[in-house]
């Protein structure tokens, strides 16, 4: 099938549910969403963005420049999860606890279907957060189309959208937090920092602070870091440590080669 044909196939979907709230994070897969609700159903379409200290800031701001640009019917909400004990003590299943914080206060906005950006790439994956989605009721228009991630960013193209088409995969601050560490909202502004600053010096597609339980890990795309030379390694290491300082943490900091989601302890 071509991307009209996918584009078609989602947009039936849509037009099936009828009205929706789309809960929209801020990267490729829920801002194409949001688009295509927005271009299929006018004001029958609704965008969610649940702001909170795990939310880099760069994401809320791209959502309310595309709410301003197209017309977007737009709510900033907190969905409360940084009160939830369950959702900060960091289990593996933190997600869940998140989420369900997030699809309750969707529902009960009260407008429509709650949707997501899930595509079919998600299933294969360890996300607890979609036990909660289905509690809820939620539904995952991309999947129903058949269309995983390769297809979105080409969709997201084919509408000119290239400042999301490309975007990096960019999970919550709270993904960067080892598994069991408690989650500080203090700390989640550390990595948002420390990140923010790293890619302003280096151009990789991957960056991360991760918090473990006895340092700092800045992780950054392989064939970046091999160009790096050792002092300004050194730099952006002590960068970090002073930053870390200002909000009370003296850790060591090490830079190694990015790994996708290393600072989870997984179900066996």
């Amino acid at each position: 099938m071509t991307v009209i044909d996918k584009i078609q196939a989602l947009e039936t979907v849509l037009q099936q549910i009828g009205k929706v709230t789309v809960a929209v994070s801020g990267g490729v897969d829920s801002m194409t969403l949001a688009y295509v609700a927005h271009q299929t159903l006018g004001d029958k379409a609704k965008m969610v963005h649940a702001t909170s200290s795990a939310v880099p800031g760069a994401d809320t701001q791209r959502i309310q420049k595309y709410a301003k640009q197209q017309g977007w019917q737009l709510e900033l909400v907190q969905a409360g999860e940084m009160q939830n004990s369950a959702y900060r003590s960091n289990p593996v299943n933190r997600c869940y606890h998140c989420k369900s914080a997030l699809y309750s206060t969707l529902t009960t906005i009260g407008f429509g279907q709650v949707v997501s950006g899930t595509n079919l790439d998600d299933l294969s994956d360890y996300r607890p957060g979609l036990i909660a989605a289905k509690e809820k009721a939620v539904r995952h228009p991309f999947v129903e189309a058949d269309i995983d991630k390769s297809t979105i960013r080409l969709i997201a193209q084919h509408f000119g959208l290239s400042d999301i088409a490309f975007l990096p995969a960019s999970p919550c601050l709270a993904s960067r937090v080892e598994t069991g560490v408690f989650i500080q909202p203090e700390q989640l502004d550390l990595i948002n920092r420390v990140e923010t600053s790293l890619r302003k010096q280096i151009n990789a597609e991957n960056i991360r602070c991760r918090l473990l339980a006895q340092r700092l890990v800045l992780q950054i795309d392989e064939d970046k870091l091999s160009t790096l030379h050792e002092v300004m390694i050194n730099n952006i290491i002590a960068d970090a440590q002073s930053m870390a300082s200002e909000v009370g943490l003296s850790l060591p900091v090490d830079v190694a080669p990015y790994k996708r989601g290393s600072a989870f302890v997984r179900v066996a």
